[in-house]
This record gives structure tokens, sequence and C-alpha cells, in this order.
């Protein structure tokens, strides 16, 4: 019987095709939109999360409260390596890292660009922390090492993408604020093309470059294999507060676990995604208005047909299926187009995206999105269809019989 239905409703659409499409075009609309920012908020909390599976769950970061932009921008905050030597006495610690930022001004082959430059410490164990939390990895030549003086790392950006009008090789040098550097490793694409723009200096370069002095922009501990990250965290912090003469109101650093990390991004992105998914839905109940507008004309249009169909016999639920069955194909075909659509525009937003933010913004479609747009797709049709249906089942055979 219920297969009768679908036909039935399938055919009755098919009489009315240019309706039928204006209808559907109100609801693809909202439903592409709906499934592209549910695509690319999806897409990036699996780059969010891949990320942070990358940088490992033994480690915690320290920086100054209130520091905005990119490193070295300043702020009325500073820590330094002082602090670096408190955090790394504190009982869990494996290792201490650190590393100071600066824009400089980059000249190579008679160009000049402002590029961020950072200075990582001299001994291997916190180099070695800094270089795993940033996932550096080397492409060409080697990472810079203890003793090095007057050698720089840079990304993959220089090498690959043009940075400046020929392509950088290991071995060539950059002049940095004035200075030579000669290049030994050319590390490997990070995905993000800002990262991947990034100079690596020794510190003892940096602070002759920048003057910096002591200053520290962000502090990496390692915890010890087997210890719980948040109980040495808090215990650095209370440490730290108390080296620096704070207390909790003061306090003027921020302490992060990548848990919290995460969550925070995690926040950010469900309140961007909610706010655009809600502007998304004005155009789907406009969309869903204009099934009850279709629907209403074709109860009119019908109202001969419905009382035919209950002189032989249709009772009132079966041509409230009918019309519900109708609408909510309306509802489904939109979603379909909607899907398709919402897919196309999602890979060109990630095509397009891609020499900007590298893998970060992808969209990401998995089948149990792609089924629940649909079903409620066909749910806002039938919804929509809902009173209009109700009032054909409502008729009466006698009086639908006599209608003009």
């Amino acid at each position: 019987m219920i297969t009768d239905y679908f036909s039935y409703s399938v055919k009755n659409l098919r009489k009315r095709k240019l309706r039928s499409w204006l209808t559907i075009s109100g609801i693809f609309i909202a439903i592409a939109t709906i499934f592209l920012l549910l695509g690319l908020s999806l897409g990036l909390s699996n780059a969010i999360n891949e990320q942070f599976k990358i940088l490992g769950s033994d480690k915690f970061f320290i920086m100054p409260r209130g520091q905005a932009g990119a490193p070295g921008s300043g702020g009325a905050v500073e820590l330094t390596t002082k602090d670096v030597d408190v955090i790394g006495k504190v009982s869990g610690i494996n290792a201490v890292s650190y590393f100071v930022g600066g824009n400089a001004k980059i000249e190579f082959n008679k160009q000049s660009r402002y590029f961020i430059v950072a200075g990582l410490p001299p001994d291997k164990d916190s180099k070695e922390v800094f270089i795993e939390s940033s996932n550096l990895k080397v492409d060409e030549g080697r990472m810079i090492e203890q003793g090095d003086s007057g050698k720089i790392m840079i990304g993959s950006e220089y090498k690959y993408n043009n940075v400046f009008s020929r392509p950088v090789k290991s071995g060539d040098t950059f002049n940095i604020n004035g200075k030579d550097f000669r290049i030994v490793g050319i590390l490997a694409s990070m995905g993000n093309p800002s990262d991947d723009r990034n100079i690596y200096m020794p510190i003892n370069d940096f602070k002759e470059l920048f003057n910096s002095g002591d200053r520290v922009d962000q502090i990496i501990a390692q915890v010890q294999p087997g210890t719980n990250l948040t109980d040495v965290a808090g215990r650095a912090e209370i440490k730290l507060r108390k080296f620096r003469g704070l207390t909790e109101k003061t306090q003027d650093f921020t302490v992060l676990t990548p848990e919290e990390l995460l969550a925070s991004f995690g926040t950010i992105l469900n309140i961007i995604t909610a706010f655009l998914v809600g502007i998304a839905a004005i155009s789907l109940v406009v969309g869903g208005i204009g099934i009850m507008n279709t629907m209403y004309t074709s109860v009119l249009e019908r109202t001969k047909e419905i009382g035919t169909m209950k002189a032989i016999g249709a009772r009132n639920s079966d041509i409230l299926k009918i019309f519900l069955i109708e609408s909510g194909l309306l509802g489904l075909v939109g979603g379909i187009i909607g899907i398709i659509l919402g897919y196309a525009g999602g890979k060109l937003i990630e095509i397009i995206a891609q020499p900007y933010t590298g893998n970060i913004l992808q969209v990401y479609f998995p089948w149990y999105v792609v089924l629940g747009t649909l079903a409620f797709s066909f749910f806002i049709g039938a919804i929509s269809g809902l009173l209009p249906a109700y009032q054909a089942s409502r008729l009466k055979p006698v009086d639908a019989l006599r209608y003009e």
C-alpha cells in the first residue's frame, strides 16, 4: 500500500514540474548551506584533533597572560629564562623547552620580505622537546645543532612556493636584520603556510639580533612517563606563581594542557557553527513556507479528485498520507540536490583555501551526516505539508465533488 502512495505522489509532482522545482529550490539552498557548514565544522574539528595527536599528551604550555598576536609582538607581561629554570625543577617534569620570536626583515636575491624568526634553546634535550611539540621534520639538510652560530633552518614555503624570485636551497644565505645567516636545513611542510614561512635560529644569535635579553614567549614542559599531566601542570603553576610573587587573582601567566586547548578550540568552533547554521535555518523556514503554499494550492486544485477518491472508499488517513508523502518528497529531493551542491561547494572552498591554510580547512562529510540531512529534509517537507494534508483529509466527499 505504501508503494502505491509513493508512486501516486510522484506522478502528481511530475504533473506540476515547474511549481515543484520552484518549491524545491527554496529547500535545497537551505540544505546546501547547512550541509556545507556542518562539513566545514567537522573537517576543522578533525584537523584540530589531528594536530593535538601530533602534539602528544605529555606536554603543557605556559605563556604570558594577555599576549596577543604573533610571538614577540609584546605585552605588559613577560616570561624569562629564570621562569624556565623554575619549571624545570618541578617534580614530574622530564624536560623543559621554550622559544622567543620576533618579526624580522629577510633579504634574499635582492628582495626583501618580513617574516617571523624564532630563537630556540641551545641544549639538545630542550631543542628536542620544541621540535617534537612543533612537529618539525627535515626535508633538506639538517636541524640546527648545539654550538651552531650564524646558521638557520627555514620552512618549506621558501623552497616550494616562490616566496622569493627563485627557490631557496640548503647552503643559501639569508640576510636577517642586516646580518648574514647560512641555511643549514629546510623543514618539511607542516600544512600551514604561515608556519611554513617561519625561520629558526639558535637563541644566542636571536638575542644578539633582537636584543631580547632573557625574554621568553612560551614555555613547553614535558612530563615524565607515567605521571599525571594535569597534576604536574598544577604543581608547576603553583610554584611559578610563588616564584613570581603572585596570587591566584594577580596571576599574569596561563598554563594550558592539550585537553584545555582542545576544549577551547571546540567551544569556539561550536559557537561559530551554531551561529552560521542558525542563519541558514532562516532559509529553511522560507523553504518550508514555500512547500506549505504549494501543498495548499495543490489541495485546492485537486478538491474534486479528493472527493472522487473518498467516494470510491479512500479514508481520511489515506488522503493524509498521500499529501504528506508529496510534501515530504519535495523536501527529500531538495535535500538530495542540497547535499550535492553542499559537497561541491565544500570541495571548492577546500581547493581555494589550500594555498593559504594548508590542510587546516578541510570538509568532512561522514555517512551519518548525509543520511541525517536526507531524513531531516524529508521531515521538514512533511511537517510543512501537515496542515494542507490535514485540510485535504477533512474534506467531505459531497462538498469536494461539488467544488468548482
